[in-house]
């Protein structure tokens, strides 16, 4: 089934299970910024993320700088938030440690 895209009720009761990501003006995206203790951990994560991601044929866009992992989540088939980031978000809070 393709994803629909989330209306404002829906994003914003989905952003109470994620406190430390940020929502965008347009309410079309959230973003984190993922800090670890070094590149291997920040690395790792990635790798744990991306196994994940494909799972749910689902893939962040995202940046890697030494031990920080910035993060971009959006379903560009809605043009906007859907189940998937949601998802996708909270997945990666509990593989960094933050869940």
């Amino acid at each position: 089934m393709a994803p629909r895209r989330f209306e404002e009720a829906e994003i914003r009761q989905g952003m109470k299970d994620l406190p430390d990501w940020n929502l965008a003006g347009d309410l079309r995206s959230i973003s984190r910024r993922f800090t670890f203790a070094d590149f291997n951990r920040a690395f790792g994560f990635m790798t744990q993320v991306a196994m994940e991601a494909e799972k749910l044929n689902h893939h962040p866009e995202w940046a890697n700088v030494y031990k920080t992992v910035d993060v971009k989540l959006n379903t560009h088939d809605v043009d906007g938030l859907s189940e998937l980031d949601f998802k996708l978000a909270l997945m990666m809070d509990k593989l960094a440690g933050s869940r």
